[in-house]
Formats: structure tokens, C-alpha cells, sequence
């Protein structure tokens, strides 16, 4: 029992439940072994009975939670309303909107994304563009909105004088914060993450985090449709061998403008792991989650570009187009797979040669802005991809002084390869700067979301973020999934998770900043495997994924985070809630505005009939698609093409006959259902006009969003990945094809009959935009 209740003190479950009344205990070592990533020993009966004491005393001596979320215009939480009368309150904004921008009870719109005031010294020489990390680290960057101001005193209630909390000491070149205010309108408090300390009339004191959100994620428009498309495996004319960030703005100028479509999804375009071949080349295991990966860079579009192709180094630029052209010649006309080391090893020589060419003063002074901006986050990131290049992209194996990104022997380094520390910085600059032309693009298309990012549920654990972050990741710990119905194995995804105590120690700083990172040029942000706000499978290193435990976060506080910068973004949210979805979590993320994910095949009366679910009954705050990256297309489940696929890579659980009969009839029940609501004019047995009549099914639902898999719209037969194999296929690596398996580039989709007849299902008045919540003359940031 002592061990339970340490646990359950800890958020770790002891057991978990695979399938509705069934309960499965946790093992006892995989418990002890969660506890002690999460620092806490119960090695021995004697160490669980110290660590339990210490557990409980703590929790008994708290005045105030950790992290108390104050949503607006709702009830105050009991953390607040149960504290005794008298109680005095103060407040210190920690990364806040000013007061000022409250006017009658009407929140507080997003602030302008550039504020006056002096912006971060690089922390390199005083040669322009600053370099980072040759000299201690200046003033902090000024936050994405005003500095807070404290908020205005109401009638305070009886008590003594407020008093706040010891001085903190501030993060490295923090700039001041605002002095601490009392307060008693709580109600009215600004936007932000805020300190907030309480005594009571006794004299006990405490303090905690204070979230002050928005009640509601911005709102998604109604009944737009959009592509979604893995960008690597969308091929133009003008790219190296793969997608890149001008197929993205040219894919949302012309679906936007010709299609009338709302929204372009795209997969995470995180920065990967370096080295030849590709450690992992799946976009869901990135180096970092916070910075874009330079692979997707369109070289010709970097203003320099030009300056250097007419310099001593045009011949060499030329070679390199040139080889550009064959690798993306070999794709789109011999049918080669996307050689994503190829590419970077390209695009990465010739950005070299265009990074020689000096920045103009406004450039200069735009990427001074932008190391400012991203401060120690991106001076760590650079640091870690320079000595990547000197070591190795597995940083486990660097010099033990170097694993540590705070070690002497590390600032020593930083600066010894300051020249490839600001390479990776600008790489990092021309990345933004290309996915702010994106965004840009779908903007002016007229796009009533724009583009949906995608952020990728955990990183590698030989990348970047796990060596600038490893004192927020639980060691020896792994992310992944407990057995179920579908898979009895369970899964591991070699994700380092992170510690929820450690989030909540650091104000939520790194997931803080992760999410102003990928909502930064996000019309919309999908969040992969959402239930991740709310708990994580953890396995411990060395054991099977059958032998995990849940633990717990603060959904409140993640929530209310997401919600927070979603509201300064003025960007729409897209929970992935696909596979065993713990009871009210839906339920919780709708009541926040975040949109879920439904997949038509999944759709079904589970508690009743079981039977297909009408369009009428399917919810309305979603997007609804009928296949994503790691499922079928609609011409291979139609056809049954999958099966083959499954049973020649020995993926069937059961014989191939069997499943094809089921699959036969499940797909037989859906034809019906298409045929019946008269959505299938065409007739059973036009595969083309069967994939329509599926997407009309989905365009009848209430649903806000319809996605449509981009190579649906091919007739593509072929998934970008297939869950289970290894080298055994070819993940993330194929371009768009046709039903023929024959590679299309993006302007021989733009010209494709098939997608326009299946885009006429579409063809309904375009949406009225919804406003930006930006003030006026504002872009997001």
C-alpha cells in the first residue's frame, strides 16, 4: 500500500485498463523504476516509507498547488476560493499582457508580435550578425507581448499587508521583472503566467504559478476543407529532390486561390537528426522540436542567392543546381525513393557558399532581431548541431565534459566553432523566414486558416533537445503505448519523455517555449497524440512495452498554456485523439475549443449497432478525413491493397483470406451506407467515384475541417508509412503518385482531372475569414 500511495502522490499509476473492465496491475519494478526517473528512491520498504513521509508532509505544509490555471469568466478554482478569509494576496506577471489592454470586462487581444525596448546582446563578439555564446549572455529578449504591469488593486478584504515571496533567482539575462502588486480582482488579472503569493491572516505563506487563459482556443471557421500532405513527398519543378517551404507557399497560393481551399496541413518539419544515412527519417523523432530543419530550405530563395551565383562561386552553385535537378528527376521521372541525405548534403554546400555573401544592413539588423528573439534556446540548439558535426549527431557518445550543455568544457567548444554555431543560427533565420513566406502565401490566397503545423509528441533522444533540456527528461525513460485490442504488444517509441515535476519547477519554460516556436507561422496547430497533455506510457529502458505505467501531467496547466498561445497566435487547435482515449478527455478538450481528429472508417455506433455512424451524428469541433500518414489511402482500403501489403511484409496478425473477407464487408457496409444516402451516383465499382462519393460523406458532416490526404486526390495506393516495419518499407520516403504508381510533381497535380473532379465535391461559396485576433496592421509573429 505504501508504494500505491507514494506512486499515486507521484502521478504514476499501478495499473491501467487495456479494454473496457479490464484492469492490468503495473509490475512492482516498473513502478519503483518510474519513481526513481522521477527522483524519488523506493528501492526498500524503508526508503518508500522516507520518500512517502517526505511526500506527504510536503503536501500537507502547501498553502497553494504548484500551478493553479485561472480560465476567464469561469468560477474561480477551489485552490483560491478555499483559502481563509483574510488572505491576502500579490501577484508578480511573469509573462503577462498589460492590464491596460483591458477595457470593460473584454479580454485582452494578442499583442503585437515585435515590442520596443532592448532586445537581447547576442552573446558573440560585437562583429555584426552577432554570434552567439563567445561572451556571457546579455539582457533577455523582450517578451511577444508588452511588459506586464500590475494589475489594479480592488477593496481588499480585511488582513494584514501582503508580503511576496523571497526574491527568485532569475533565469540568465533575464530582464527585471515588475514589481509584485496586491491584488484581490482576481478575475480581472492579465493574460499570462504570473507569480502569486498568499498569507494568511495566521501568518502561514505560500505561492504558485498562476495561468490566467483564455476560457476557449480561438475558433475554427466553419466547413472549410484543406490538403494534407507529408511536404517532402511534394515534388515541383523548381525543387532538389524533395518538398521544401516554396512547394509549401506555391501548394497554398494555388489550393487557396483555385480551390477555394482553407487550410494546408502539413507533417512536422522539425529539425532532424544529421548523418548519412538519416538516423531516423521519420518526421515524429526529430533532433528538435523548437527550430525547423534547413533540409526544407529553397536554396534560390535566400536573398543572397543571387549575389552569389554572380560571385567567384557561380560555377560551383551551378554544379550544385544542377544536381539538385537529377535527384529530383530521378523521383519524379525514374521512379527513385526521396534520398533525404542526398538533399541536405546539396543544399547544405551551397548554403555554405551563400552564407559567405555579407548581410545588408537591414538583414543584418532582421537576423539580429532573431537571435535576440530565440536567445539561449537557439544559442544551445546551434551549438549542439556544431558539435554534431564535429562528433557525431549521438551527443550520449560526445566527451563527457560536452554532454552537459552548461560545462565549462562546453562554452569552451562554443567558441572555439563559433563560426559553425552562427551557421546553424542562420540556417535556423532562413528557415523562419521561408515558413513566414508560407504563411504569408496562404494569407493572401485567401486561405481562412492558412497553414496547420504539426507538433510531433517527443524527440529523439540523441538530439538536440535532449542535451539542452536533459534536466526536464526522465532518464531511462522511453514514450510509448500499453497493449490494446489492436496491438498486444504494446509499443515503444523511443521518446524521451518529460518530467512532469521538472515542467512545473521551471514554470513550463521549455513547453512554453516549444509551443511560440511551432505556432509561430500557424494558421493551426495539430497536436500530435494530444493525450499526452494528460498522461504518457513510460517504459523504462531495458523492458517490454507491456511492462509501462502511466504518469500523469498537469492537463489544467498544459491546457491552459496551449490555449494561452493559441490566443496570442490567433491560431486554431487540433488535438490528434486517435486509439485509446482516456475517458473525458474529449470532453475536456472540446470545452477548451481544441478541434479533435476523426478518420471515417473509425467512425462508428461503438456503443450501440456498431454500424457505420451517420453524418448527422458525427461531431462537429473536428476534422474529418479518411486517412492520414499512417493509415491506408482510400484507393488501397477500397481496393484492399493494404492487405497484400501487410501480408507480404508478414504484418497480418491473422490469415490474408480472413482479412480480406472482413475487409470486403466492412467496406461493402460503407458503399452501402454511400450508396443509401446517395452520395455514390457513380455506382459501386468506380473506384474514382467511389473515393468521391467518401469524401461527399465527409463534406455532409458537421464537421468544421475536412482534410483531404493530397494523394487521395492522386488516387495513390501507397502509404507514406506503415506502422510496425522498420527497413522492411520504405517510410516517409515516397513521393505523391498516381493509381498507377507513377510519381506526379506539384504541377502535374495542379493539372490533374482526377483531383479536380474529386475537389468539385468542394465547390460551395468560400467561408467568410475569420479575424485575426491581432490588433490592426499586426501579423503574427
Amino acid at each position: 500500500m505504501g508504494l500505491a500511495r507514494l506512486a499515486a502522490l507521484h502521478g504514476v499509476a499501478t495499473d491501467y485498463e487495456p479494454s473496457e473492465g479490464v484492469r492490468v496491475a503495473v509490475p512492482e519494478a516498473t513502478v519503483i523504476a518510474v519513481l526513481a526517473a522521477l527522483g524519488v528512491d523506493a528501492s526498500t520498504p524503508a526508503a518508500v516509507r522516507d520518500a512517502l513521509h517526505r511526500a506527504e508532509s510536503a503536501h500537507a505544509a502547501r498553502l497553494l498547488p504548484r500551478t493553479v490555471v485561472l480560465w476567464r469568466s469561469e468560477p474561480l478554482p477551489p485552490a483560491l476560493t478555499g483559502l481563509p478569509e483574510g488572505t491576502s494576496l500579490r501577484v508578480e506577471a511573469e509573462d503577462g499582457e498589460r492590464p491596460d489592454r483591458l477595457r470593460a470586462g473584454e479580454p485582452p487581444s494578442r499583442p503585437p508580435a515585435a515590442q520596443p525596448g532592448p532586445p537581447a546582446a547576442p552573446s558573440g563578439p560585437p562583429a555584426a550578425p552577432p554570434r552567439p555564446a563567445a561572451a556571457p549572455p546579455g539582457p533577455a529578449a523582450a517578451p511577444s507581448g508588452p511588459p506586464a504591469a500590475p494589475p489594479r488593486p480592488a477593496a481588499a478584504p480585511p488582513g494584514p499587508p501582503a508580503v511576496s515571496d523571497p526574491p527568485r533567482d532569475a533565469a540568465p539575462g533575464a530582464a527585471p521583472r515588475p514589481p509584485a502588486a496586491e491584488v484581490t480582482d482576481l478575475a480581472h488579472l492579465p493574460y499570462g503566467v504570473h507569480r502569486l503569493s498568499a498569507e494568511t491572516p495566521d501568518g502561514r505563506t505560500g505561492s504558485c504559478t498562476l495561468i490566467v487563459a483564455p476560457a476557449r482556443a480561438p475558433e475554427a471557421p466553419e466547413r472549410v476543407h484543406g490538403f494534407l500532405v507529408q511536404l517532402y513527398s511534394l515534388l515541383s519543378t523548381r525543387s532538389w529532390g524533395m518538398g521544401d517551404l516554396g512547394d509549401l507557399a506555391e501548394l497554398a497560393a494555388w489550393s487557396g486561390r483555385s480551390l477555394g481551399a482553407g487550410f494546408v496541413q502539413v507533417n512536422p518539419l522539425h529539425a532532424a537528426i544529421p548523418g548519412r544515412p538519416t538516423t531516423d527519417p521519420s518526421p515524429y523523432r526529430p533532433s528538435s522540436r523548437r527550430f525547423p530543419d534547413p533540409v526544407h530550405l529553397r536554396v534560390e530563395e535566400v536573398p543572397e542567392y543571387a549575389l552569389a551565383a554572380a560571385g567567384p562561386d557561380r560555377e560551383r552553385l551551378q554544379a550544385l543546381r544542377e544536381r539538385g535537378a537529377e535527384l529530383r528527376s530521378a523521383v519524379l521521372d525514374k521512379g527513385a525513393l526521396i534520398d533525404r541525405d542526398a538533399v541536405w548534403a546539396l543544399k547544405r554546400e551551397a548554403l555554405g557558399i551563400v552564407l559567405r555573401v555579407p548581410l545588408g544592413p537591414g538583414r543584418r539588423a532582421a537576423y539580429c532581431d532573431f537571435l535576440a528573439e530565440q536567445g539561449q534556446a537557439l544559442e544551445d540548439h546551434a551549438t549542439w548541431c556544431a558539435l554534431a558535426d564535429v562528433y557525431g549527431p549521438e551527443w550520449r557518445s560526445w566527451p563527457a565534459a560536452l554532454q552537459d550543455p552548461r560545462s565549462t568544457e562546453t562554452g569552451r567548444a562554443r567558441r572555439e566553432l563559433l563560426d559553425r554555431v552562427d551557421f546553424h543560427c542562420r540556417l535556423a533565420w532562413l528557415a523562419d523566414r521561408q515558413l513566414a513566406a508560407a504563411a504569408r502565401a496562404a494569407d493572401e490566397a485567401g486561405m481562412a486558416v492558412g497553414v496547420v503545423h504539426d507538433l510531433a509528441v517527443g524527440v529523439h533522444p540523441g538530439g538536440a533537445d535532449a542535451w539542452a533540456q536533459r534536466e526536464v527528461f526522465a532518464e531511462g525513460m522511453s514514450v510509448g503505448a500499453p497493449p490494446d485490442a489492436f496491438n498486444a504488444r504494446g509499443q515503444d517509441w523511443g521518446l524521451p519523455p518529460w518530467r512532469p515535476d521538472a515542467l512545473a519547477a521551471s514554470v513550463f519554460a521549455p513547453y512554453r517555449g516549444l509551443l511560440r516556436s511551432a505556432l509561430r507561422h500557424a494558421g493551426a496547430l495539430r497536436i500530435d497524440h494530444v493525450m499526452g497533455l494528460f498522461r504518457l506510457w513510460w517504459v523504462p529502458q531495458g523492458r517490454p512495452p507491456t511492462e509501462g505505467a502511466y504518469v500523469r501531467y498537469d492537463a489544467e496547466a498544459m491546457l491552459a498554456l496551449l490555449v494561452l498561445e493559441a490566443h496570442r497566435a490567433g491560431a486554431v487547435v487540433i488535438g490528434e485523439d486517435l486509439g485509446t482515449v482516456e475517458p473525458g478527455v474529449r470532453e475536456a478538450l472540446s470545452r477548451r475549443g481544441v478541434l479533435g481528429t476523426s478518420v471515417l472508417w473509425f467512425e462508428r455506433d461503438w456503443a450501440g449497432t456498431g454500424r457505420p455512424l451517420p453524418p448527422e451524428r458525427w461531431r462537429r469541433d473536428c476534422v474529418a478525413t479518411a486517412a492520414t500518414h499512417d493509415l491506408p489511402s482510400t484507393a488501397a482500403r477500397l481496393s484492399g491493397d493494404h492487405l497484400a501489403l501487410r501480408h507480404r511484409l508478414g504484418l497480418l496478425t491473422r490469415p490474408l483470406e480472413r482479412e480480406r473477407t472482413d475487409q470486403a464487408a466492412e467496406v461493402a457496409e460503407w458503399l452501402g451506407l454511400l450508396a443509401a444516402l446517395e452520395l455514390l451516383p457513380e455506382g459501386a465499382g468506380d473506384e474514382e467515384g467511389e473515393i468521391r462519393a467518401v469524401y461527399r460523406f465527409l463534406r455532409r458532416t458537421p464537421a468544421r475541417m475536412t482534410g483531404i490526404w493530397l494523394p487521395d486526390a492522386a488516387g495513390d495506393r501507397r502509404p507514406q508509412n506503415l506502422p510496425g516495419t522498420w527497413d522492411q518499407y520504405p517510410n516517409w520516403r515516397m513521393p505523391v503518385a498516381d493509381a498507377d504508381g507513377h510519381p506526379l510533381s506539384l504541377e502535374e497535380l495542379a493539372a490533374s482531372p482526377r483531383l479536380h473532379r474529386l475537389l468539385a465535391v468542394f465547390h460551395t461559396p468560400r467561408p467568410a475569414r475569420t479575424p485575426r485576433t491581432a490588433p490592426p496592421g499586426a501579423r503574427p509573429s
